[in-house]
């Protein structure tokens, strides 16, 4: 058994030089790297995405062309070319019919010696007709008929990159299969049971040798084998940094309930069902003496925050602070507003920490918080500093945890001495997401609107309506209400024709008068921008140009309409956020989608969800069928990993078994020592979860 220093012998080959392989040179290993393939294993990973069809037939004389076919042939007499640069023709007859091989560039006697007359071959190749005959330019395969078995009956296909064919991919790809090691079994023997698997090694092979269509699926036993191993191995990793976080000694955090009665007595509504249940949820993980990490899942407008702030009070009440962190100014500056009313109603003290505060303020504010008189408070990435010290902090909420990795949150819980980490996002994430990326955590789920929420009306516009959604614009103004102007980009752009959000800013204002339009956008220096956002808040200008950076967290009751310029290039979550930014007040609320025709059938499918439903976890399904899941929440940005098997979308059933094994074989097995144990442990190297193996070692 090794440590973390090093990987288990028995993977060494898997980790070689590509080069290592049969056919690989340096060239073609610079080629295949465009694939991300480097090392053995990546091939192992890299699977056909096609077969074709190489079943030896009789004869081709009733089959339908074009179509790729095998076939044995005796052959006749060589024509050679007519013209010069034309191509040289071998007459050839199977069991009951007559065809042509043709050869372009045929070098002297080469083709005389590979297709000697009288003799039997079989090829194998894409036959067409040409002139009411049938024939086979260039065969793929020429081989003599004892040698025709070598030919597999299904030719995977696999992807490729410049400078890489498919035999020589075929080549590579069989070099590292023969290399995958026979590994003990780490799934759970009754699953592999019920789900009649093969074990590890058998489902590689048979997964590079698909016999037929049927076995490329992701239904195929072999390929879900493969995908269960891949997400198991994540989802290890996930359950051990939970696992790690729990065994860190929390503190038990109880509170008295006074301050939280003061707040919900204030409340001009009642909490619906959900909230009371998400914050018995938070507050039971709060009181416990592990370590609390849980996701706060909520649609737009489920009412996130007042969840979130009675879990700080628990912290307050228990004697101690809460921190709640914020990806952006703006939106720290939104919760210290919307949090503000309640905090008075509760009688605490709460600030605001972001990277503005300098000098003697920001000084003031670091001792009150070293003293504990801050007893609540919200801020930036500003809080990681080192100078930023708490008395005692018990409870860090993190707001839109996706723009935070597992090492902040981490990071974050580290400034308390055991700080209980509540994570919030507003983006409704599928079930089979939201375990690849939080799978470390415990969820909790709004699922009902706040009571007297009305729908917003949803409405598709096309472009060339533009006049009359201004005059509609107009009469709302003098009706004093207030609206959204949502623009694409910032600065005009030759390559993409949207329009800029100062070009709109302009027309709109020389339409609706000065001062009545206000304008947002990410390139604005801060200051600007939370002036502009004030000016809106308090009702001076009526209408806010925007770019998307208002998708998150703002928070303007009296805001009723919302128009999404060019509507057709948003993604579905990003257009749900936007229009969840209206509809919070009394006023019916409208949202305008406005296209530029003609629409693509995916686009327009994404408006028309819109169109019909406000529920975000049926939008983010529908998002995740139209999109796939990498886009789903930006990639790049995302945490959330890359599958080379696993398919998030069509086998999201296996993502929540692997989650249940992961978290039941580390409560048997915490440090992976049994014989399973240590399986899983190679499991963890060969999908080089590295981390992972350095948290069990650790812990």
């Amino acid at each position: 058994m090794t440590g973390a220093a090093g990987r288990p012998p028995i993977l060494f080959p898997l980790f070689a030089g590509i080069e290592t392989l049969d056919g690989v040179g340096e060239k073609t290993a610079r080629h295949l790297a465009q694939l991300g393939i480097e090392r053995p294993r990546d091939l192992l990973f890299t699977l056909p995405h096609a077969v074709v069809d190489r079943r030896l037939r009789p004869t081709l004389r009733d089959l339908p062309l074009p179509a790729v076919a095998t076939v044995e042939v005796t052959i006749g007499g060589h024509i050679p070319p007519l013209r010069k640069g034309g191509p040289t023709r071998v007459l050839v007859r199977d069991a009951a019919l007559e065809f042509q091989l043709v050869f372009f560039h045929a070098r002297g006697d080469s083709l005389q010696k590979q297709l000697p007359v009288g003799q039997r071959r079989v090829v194998s190749g894409k036959v067409e007709l040409f002139d009411g005959m049938a024939q086979m330019v260039h065969p793929d395969h020429i081989l003599r008929p004892e040698e025709a078995a070598r030919l597999p009956e299904w030719e995977p296909v696999y992807p490729l990159t410049a400078g890489v064919t498919q035999r020589l991919m075929a080549r590579a790809a069989a070099g590292a299969v023969a290399r995958a090691p026979d590994l003990e079994e780490w799934a759970d023997p009754a699953l592999v049971a019920r789900e009649g698997w093969p074990r590890w090694r058998a489902a590689v092979q048979a997964a590079h040798a698909p016999a037929g269509m049927d076995e490329l699926g992701v239904f195929s036993p072999s390929r879900r084998r493969l995908a269960y191993d891949e997400l198991l191995a994540h989802q290890l990793t996930l359950a051990l940094a939970r696992q790690r976080l729990r065994r860190g000694k929390g503190r038990s955090t109880r509170g008295n309930g006074t301050l939280q009665a003061r707040v919900l007595a204030s409340l001009p509504y009642a909490p619906t069902a959900a909230q009371i249940r998400a914050v018995t949820e938070i507050s039971a993980d709060m009181a416990s003496d592990r370590r609390m990490n849980r996701l706060l899942q909520g649609d737009v407008g489920a009412g996130k925050t007042l969840v979130a702030f009675l879990a700080l009070l628990v912290a307050v009440e228990a004697g101690g602070q809460g921190v709640m962190m914020a990806p952006t100014e703006i939106l720290a500056r939104q919760h210290l507003e919307s949090l503000r009313p309640l905090a008075e109603a509760a009688r605490v003290p709460l600030e605001i920490l972001t990277g503005r505060d300098k000098g003697a303020e920001r000084a003031a504010k670091l001792a009150a918080l070293r003293a504990g008189q801050i007893r609540i408070l919200v801020g930036t990435h500003a809080l990681f500093q080192k100078d930023v010290e708490l008395q005692d902090l018990r409870l860090a909420v993190v707001d839109e945890q996706h723009r935070f990795g597992v090492e902040q949150r981490m990071e974050l819980g580290a400034k308390g001495a055991a700080a209980d980490v509540l994570v919030m996002t507003a983006t409704p994430i599928p079930r089979s997401l939201a375990l690849a990326q939080f799978g470390d955590m415990d969820v909790s789920v709004l699922d009902e609107k706040p009571a007297g929420r009305k729908p917003v009306r949803t409405a598709l516009v096309s472009s060339g309506r533009m006049d009359e959604v201004v005059a509609h614009l107009k009469q709302a103004i003098s009706e004093e209400r207030q609206a959204y102007w949502v623009c694409p980009l910032v600065a005009e752009s030759e390559v993409v024709d949207l329009t800029a959000a100062e070009d709109r800013f302009r027309s709109l204002r020389a339409e609706l008068g000065e001062g009545v339009v206000g304008l947002v956008h990410g390139q604005m220096p801060p200051t600007e921008k939370d002036a502009a956002m004030a000016d809106f808040v308090a009702g001076r200008t009526r209408v806010l140009v925007a770019t998307t950076v208002i998708e998150v967290g703002v928070n303007v009751p009296d805001a009723s309409i919302m128009v999404i310029e060019r509507a057709e290039i948003f993604g579905l979550a990003q257009l749900h956020q936007l229009r969840g930014r209206v509809g919070r007040g009394s006023a019916q609320s409208t949202c305008l989608l406005m296209y530029q025709a003609p629409l693509s059938t995916t686009a327009e499918r994404r408006l028309q969800v819109l169109r019909e439903t406000e529920d975000g976890f049926r939008i983010a399904e529908e998002d995740l069928a139209m999109r796939g899941a990498g886009d789903l929440i930006g990639t790049a940005q995302s945490g959330l990993p890359r599958f080379r098997i696993a398919d998030l979308e069509r086998q999201s059933d296996l993502m929540a078994v692997a989650q249940a094994d992961a978290r039941k074989l580390l409560l048997d097995d915490p440090a992976l020592t049994s014989a399973r144990g240590k399986a899983a442990r190679l499991l963890l190297w060969l999908m080089e979860q590295d981390r992972a193996i350095r948290l069990i070692d650790v812990g």
